[in-house]
């Protein structure tokens, strides 16, 4: 009886430290940076001039799944949210972080 109760004992503690493996390794709050509202889009345009110099954001141009709607503050968004998943950057000058996923149809934002 005590080896079964052993044996038991030690099979739960392996799945609970599996359990809590698993867990450990998943994102607690995910997070976006996107554009402030009031960023101007001249100040958009800098950004994905130097964002897609440096970084591929193919998904904003023609044919892309982020392509539309074609405005600064989508392609903007979209940039500023790259640069941040890449770099590690995210300006609070001109940017925000936000706890709600931007994506939207067909654009998934990393």
């Amino acid at each position: 009886m005590v080896k079964v109760a052993f044996s038991l004992s030690f099979i739960g503690i392996l799945l609970c430290l599996s359990i809590c493996s698993i867990h450990a390794q998943e994102e607690p709050f995910k997070k976006w940076c996107i554009s402030q509202i009031q960023t101007s889009d001249s100040k958009l345009q800098q950004v994905l001039d130097d964002v897609c110099a440096r970084i591929s954001c193919k998904e904003i141009l023609p044919g892309g799944s982020c392509y539309t709607p074609n405005n600064y503050k989508n392609h903007g968004s979209y940039a500023i949210d790259l640069d941040y998943r890449v770099n590690n950057v995210c300006d609070q000058s001109y940017a925000t972080f936000t706890a709600n996923d931007p994506s939207y149809a067909t654009c998934v934002f990393p």
